[in-house]
């Protein structure tokens, strides 16, 4: 999967373990992105009907097998392990599956050869395996426009470990079954730095899901990333008038909340996310809401605190890029609130704790530096740069 002559040792290792075992995983009912059998299946890959499909790092080619049977997709079914390769082959025949071609190749040279865009590709836990600075970049003129691209990839490793907030790989372990641990580079990012290398590449993410494990004492967690090509624009000649509309524009940036809350001390409350940087509580604006409403929901859903909308100040917007595409994040602060904070979202965040202002932990996620300084500007807060808007005042 990964191109260097370490990890497809990993991967040959591997294949010939279960080879000599001749050992097989069921034929599934439907796709597990996570590793436990629950949560979102095929209906994430879309309509794959007479599609023309990619399966990255394919392994034995059981899920490839199964959209073909079930849907009529037309896949190639890739994987650079001569013995992953060999399994494939031994369980279902190089030409015995009628829309199913299994191809041993490295997957970058795969993608220099190809011409035909694929409609859909998809990765179950494989794409973790490969710099992402190498594959999206050459995986994304072979996606035709509008087409899916739809993986899944470790957030938090068994060891509670939770995602890198820098694009390099770290080692992590492939299980042989009860027998021992194969270790290989693995690309472990934060949901954030995915979106960044997609947007780069020329992706528009949809949506970032975590698959917890279903077990109280297994800390795993998956993200599931379904994002799309981006599409083409055609010049369009210049025309005298065109038909006008009463609609709103469609914004063109994301919109989020930032929400610092206050205590009677006047320490700001952070939590440790499981990257490993501290942040505020907040989130996307959701259809319909308001961005009193929003803070609202995200301060009870994250941290069970109570609060209500007429108690919301919002005291500034900001505005910075990220990947190209614009972000704007509201920036508001609740002095007014019921409860104690817990972790709400344990496979997030692992604690939510009061800081003083002049004593913040470090690293700080980045939004949430940014908020910070527009709410208190004499704050010794590092932060990209960002154009603020302030709309009032609020009591520090």
């Amino acid at each position: 999967m990964n191109d260097t002559a370490a990890d497809r040792q990993v991967w040959t290792d591997f294949g010939r373990f279960h080879l000599d075992r001749r050992s097989n995983p069921p034929e599934p009912k439907q796709i597990d992105w996570g590793f436990y059998g629950d949560g979102p299946g095929d209906e994430v890959l879309g309509d794959l009907a007479s599609r023309r499909v990619l399966d990255i790092g394919s392994g034995t080619g059981r899920y490839a097998v199964h959209l073909a049977r079930a849907y009529g997709a037309v896949i190639d079914a890739v994987d650079g392990s001569p013995t992953q390769h060999q399994r494939a082959l031994a369980r279902y025949g190089e030409h015995d599956e009628p829309g199913v071609r299994f191809v041993l190749a490295d997957i970058l040279d795969h993608l220099r050869q190809e011409e035909d865009p694929y409609d859909v590709v998809y990765a179950m836990h494989s794409l973790g395996f490969i710099d992402p600075h190498q594959l999206l970049p050459a995986l994304a003129p072979r996606v035709r426009p509008g087409g899916r691209l739809v993986f899944s990839v470790l957030h938090t490793n068994r060891d509670g470990l939770g995602p890198s907030t820098t694009v390099s790989p770290r080692d992590e372990g492939v299980r042989l079954a009860n027998e021992g641990m194969l270790t290989t580079p693995m690309w472990v990012l934060t949901p954030a730095l995915w979106e960044d290398l997609l947007v780069e590449s020329g992706f528009l993410v949809k949506n970032i899901d975590l698959l917890p494990s279903p077990k109280d004492d297994d800390p795993v967690v998956c993200q599931l990333i379904t994002a799309h090509r981006r599409q083409q624009t055609v010049p369009r000649a210049r025309v005298a008038s065109r038909a006008r509309s009463a609609n709103p524009p469609v914004a063109q940036a994301a919109l989020g909340v930032c929400v610092i809350v206050v205590d009677a001390e006047g320490r700001v409350l952070l939590g440790l996310h499981r990257s490993g940087v501290w942040e505020c509580p907040g989130g996307k604006v959701h259809p319909g809401e308001s961005i009193e409403e929003t803070a609202v929901r995200e301060l009870r859903e994250e941290t069970s605190l109570s609060a209500r909308a007429e108690d919301v100040e919002v005291i500034a917007l900001l505005l910075d890029e990220v990947g190209g595409t614009n972000r704007a994040t509201a920036v508001v602060v609740v002095t007014v609130h019921e409860g104690a904070p817990v972790a709400a979202e344990p496979e997030l965040v692992s604690r939510w704790e009061w800081a003083k202002t002049d004593a913040l932990p470090g690293p700080l996620f980045i939004p949430s530096a940014q908020a910070l300084r527009a709410w208190r500007p004499e704050l010794p807060v590092d932060h990209p740069l960002v154009h603020v808007y302030r709309i009032t005042s609020a009591t520090a």
